[in-house]
């Protein structure tokens, strides 16, 4: 199929998809009892009852929130707005996040464009503090038109054990659990949701060749419909991840076909397509930055990863 009929059949997918979300709005979260605004003062808000949240970023300052609960295994679901017209600079980030210097952690990173260039999405996964294993994709669609779904399903097989990034329900991209050749895999640590739109000038856009423009602050992120099917470790920073594991076997919300969600054909093939026409950079053919040899799960494939 031409790439162009391709991207054609996923924008009327991505339509459809989103008008099935605006009627599904009254099952998402509200905002008011789901997360926390923690900085950036009055550029974070809560709207319309809790239906609505925005984040800005101006030259003062960028905004973010955090989740109420913790989670250990799930699928986060979230709709959002990017910044429109000339974003260069900022990043919206949208990520699970443990705490302590040997975090774990689950990314989507947008990064600001010039007016008329495509978003590029970097992503990432930490593993006991330790990252480098980063892909990026230009979007096949305009994120800053209207809002389109971003999930993270995390299980403990793969990341989908996997920790999973879908776009609109299209893989981007998979990583799998590859404990057994000596591959760390975030299972054992709860995860916040966090959300924030900041200032990255001085790499977000072309390297940091292209700097941030005042004149059109202040840059605006919208979220909605914040869904999380997972297993809810508590609502305190405190809780142990031993008692969260405990409680991963029975303390459930949701629809829990993520604990063993996977790619079928149909996945496999969007997968493949959006790594053959969308993908920008992926660490595991980077072979002049790991010179002494590349990391241990991109020896056994490097397609997924």
């Amino acid at each position: 199929m031409e790439t162009r009929q391709v991207s054609l059949i996923l924008l009327l997918v991505s339509v459809f998809l989103g008008s099935l979300m605006a009627v599904a709005a009254d099952a998402a979260g509200n905002f008011n009892q789901e997360v926390d605004l923690t900085w950036g003062g009055d550029r974070a808000k809560i709207l319309n009852g809790g239906s609505i949240l925005s984040l800005t970023l101006d030259k003062a300052s960028g905004s973010g929130f955090q989740s109420k609960r913790s989670y250990l295994f799930g699928r986060i679901d979230m709709q959002i707005k990017l910044v429109s017209g000339n974003s260069a600079g900022s990043v919206t980030a949208y990520y699970l996040s443990s705490e302590g210097p040997y975090h774990d952690e689950i990314d989507f990173e947008f990064l600001g464009n010039l007016s008329g260039d495509p978003y590029t999405v970097h992503t990432n996964v930490y593993t006991q503090g330790h990252g480098d294993r980063e892909q990026q994709f230009h979007l096949w669609f305009d994120p800053t038109k209207d809002f389109h779904l971003y999930s993270i399903v995390w299980n403990s097989q793969r990341i989908i054990p996997m920790s999973s990034f879908l776009v609109d329900d299209i893989p981007i991209r998979v990583y799998e659990n590859q404990e057994s050749i000596g591959v760390p895999f975030p299972k054992n640590q709860p995860m916040r949701l966090y959300s924030s739109l900041w200032n990255a000038d001085q790499w977000a856009t072309r390297g940091g060749l292209v700097k941030a423009d005042w004149s059109k602050a202040p840059f605006t992120a919208y979220y909605r419909n914040f869904n999380a099917n997972a297993c809810i470790c508590s609502s305190s920073s405190s809780s142990s991840s031993t008692t969260c594991a405990s409680m991963a076997e029975t303390t459930t919300i949701g629809n829990n076909g993520w604990k063993t969600q996977g790619l079928d054909a149909n996945g496999r093939r969007w997968l493949r397509w959006v790594q053959k026409y969308h993908m920008i950079y992926n660490y595991c053919t980077d072979y002049k930055r790991f010179r002494q040899g590349r990391p241990r799960e991109c020896r056994r494939s490097i397609k997924h990863f």
